[in-house]
């Protein structure tokens, strides 16, 4: 008997632990928004829905963060961890091309009840490979060759996921590298040259890379009105969902537009659209805020960093979550193409929910086990150089 509760003694001082470690200016933001999408989808047994099933991805996502959190990760500053993963997100999103197509596009894999997207995966990957970079070259970043370098580990990734074809997550990974190049202190002369260079690669795209139908949702989108039962009619949806909303919205469960499933991939990719119709103006309002406390505390725990790595690593978390943030609505809003992109948290689907989990984790054990270690460019800092 003695041995039994000194075991579930023991078990509750380790779960005690591990609840203290957590930061809960970061968890419960993101465990709200979770709720929210989960609240979104639910069709309250009025059809299919896949709110049971994200809300078990929700667990197991908690899971995954309170675990990244407890544990010290600055093992992610080695140089041979950050190439590895490097390594095996390019290797997977090469690999992923060969697979049969889901929806037109070479971008998940599927393991019977599980799928996970590798694009996820590299966007991870890229933020620490920058982090690592930037954090020992950030004082030269007035040497034209480092944007250089550092702009061919984002391209290539870039290249292989506008193959798949995804290009909401192509774009989404460019903004990441460009935040973070933002941040690091790029001269305006580089910048303007950097807008030059996209430019270019953007007529190269238009011309000779995008698919047809990515085309003609950026046509449908300067003008909507041209192709509204084909090309547009997702964007058309959207805004109407969007704007049915007005103050309070229709009810949770009451959105015509989502429910009566006029609105495609309300789970997913319109998901903020069938929030705003069911809440409202006000709803989107407090939902906004949701997001802004979780970023605000991101930018905190950027500034008191230990050091520049765990700095740039958060800022690169930071600009990988209001890019998919500012891409998801702006779509619901018609204000930018369609390309299909989650927003953080709410929306269907497992590798990104796990991904944007493990990433806060990832911040939060930084902080940790960061105290008390002075902010250095020396390579004592970064162990394995």
């Amino acid at each position: 008997m003695n041995l039994e509760n000194r075991s579930r003694s023991s078990s509750f001082a380790f779960l005690g632990t591990i609840i203290r470690r957590l930061d809960w200016t970061l968890f419960l933001p993101a465990v709200t928004l979770s709720l929210i999408g989960i609240l979104t989808m639910s069709t309250f047994g009025q059809g299919a829905s896949l709110a049971f099933r994200q809300m078990l991805l929700l667990a197991i996502s908690v899971v995954v963060y309170m675990v990244i959190a407890a544990f010290d990760m600055r093992f992610i500053r080695r140089t041979s961890v950050v190439m590895a993963l490097y390594g095996v997100s390019t290797l997977l999103l090469a690999v992923v091309l060969a697979v049969h197509p889901v929806m037109g596009a070479r971008a998940w894999f599927s393991l019977g009840l599980i799928s996970f997207q590798p694009a996820d995966v590299a966007k991870l990957a890229l933020v620490i490979v920058l982090a690592k970079y930037l954090s020992r070259r950030h004082v030269e970043i007035g040497d034209f060759r480092h944007i250089i370098v550092s702009g061919m580990y984002a391209l290539v990734l870039v290249g292989l996921i506008v193959i798949e074809p995804d290009l909401g997550n192509a774009i989404i990974v460019s903004v990441m590298w460009f935040g973070m190049m933002l941040v690091s202190g790029i001269s305006k002369k580089h910048l303007m040259f950097i807008g030059i260079v996209g430019m270019i690669i953007a007529s190269v795209l238009w011309f000779d890379g995008l698919k047809p139908y990515q085309r003609a949702r950026i046509v449908s989108f300067v003008n909507p009105a041209g192709d509204m039962h084909g090309t547009g009619y997702n964007a058309y949806q959207a805004k109407i969902a969007v704007g049915s909303g007005e103050l309070l919205g229709k009810g949770i469960g009451y959105g015509t537009q989502s429910k009566l499933r006029f609105l495609p991939e309300y789970q997913t990719d319109f998901i903020f659209a069938a929030f705003a119709e069911e809440w409202g103006f006000i709803g989107i309002v407090l939902l906004l805020a949701v997001y802004a406390l979780l970023f605000v505390r991101m930018v905190h725990i950027a500034q008191a960093a230990a050091t520049n790595f765990d700095a740039f690593f958060t800022i690169g978390v930071f600009f990988l979550l209001i890019a998919h943030l500012t891409i998801h609505v702006g779509i619901s809003l018609g204000l930018l193409p369609v390309t299909g992109t989650t927003i953080p948290f709410m929306s269907s689907g497992g590798s990104h929910l796990v991904l944007e989990f493990a990433a806060l984790g990832i911040v939060t054990s930084l902080a940790r086990y960061g105290r008390g270690v002075s902010r250095d460019l020396s390579a004592n800092e970064y162990e394995g150089g």
